[in-house]
């Protein structure tokens, strides 16, 4: 059964949520304010976090970083804020996917069941890569070891969200090949995934920043999606 951590100090959205994920068969516990949220992430390592962006005593930002700063564990970021600048914060802090209120349920279930997939195909991979010599994933001065989920750029650590690591792997497998945006979507957020091109396009903007000129080989491939240029 999958373990959900809720950090919301909503009282009364906080147990709607919860009795909705409990019925639709998930185990959830819940924090009220971001210390606790994180006392409660270390205790229990939960396979996803719902986390509210506006908390008492440690926000939901600050929380984040220190959920990234241990793993990666898929959060759901909860917000008021509406605005593509917000969200383009928590996403560079790690967030894997936002949820504005006011939502439906529906569309909380759908975006849990997203993140889930994805952290199933993330392990998934890993498992697979398990060979007695580690393969690393080379590209330039980038070094990928998709095994201790790890990435380097020219000797640095590169700080990846897991959505961003699994693009970034599945490029790195086949350098010259176009995939298209909803292969992506249907691969990396799943077919489950309330979404569209301008997610799988927001994604890439980001992994191309965090790249930098390495970046710059990841091509847009007009009216298909991207591919990594060969070298």
């Amino acid at each position: 059964m999958p373990t959900i951590l809720l950090i919301e100090d909503a009282l009364d959205l906080a147990e709607i949520m919860r009795r909705e994920l409990v019925a639709a068969g998930y185990a959830v516990t819940h924090a009220a304010d971001g210390v606790a949220g994180i006392e409660r992430f270390g205790r229990e390592k939960p396979d996803l976090v719902v986390l509210d962006w506006m908390l008492p005593k440690r926000d939901g930002l600050d929380v984040l970083r220190t959920i990234r700063q241990a793993g990666t564990t898929p959060v759901l970021m909860l917000t008021a804020r509406s605005e593509e600048a917000d969200r383009v914060i928590g996403l560079e802090l790690g967030a894997d996917d936002y949820l504005v209120k006011p939502f439906g349920m529906r569309e909380l279930h759908a975006r849990v069941r997203a993140l889930l997939r994805r952290s199933e195909v993330t392990t998934a991979l890993l498992k697979a890569d398990q060979t007695p010599t580690p393969v690393l994933l080379r590209y330039a001065g980038l070094v990928l070891d998709p095994q201790a989920h790890r990435a380097t750029l020219d000797g640095a650590a590169l700080e990846l969200s897991p959505t961003e690591f699994q693009l970034l792997q599945l490029l790195l497998r086949s350098p010259g090949r176009a995939f298209g945006r909803a292969y992506l979507l249907d691969t990396i957020w799943g077919q489950q995934y309330v979404g569209g091109d301008r997610t799988v396009d927001n994604a890439m903007l980001r992994l191309r920043k965090k790249l930098g000129a390495v970046g710059e080989a990841i091509e847009t491939v007009w009216g298909v999606g991207y591919r990594l240029r060969e070298l």
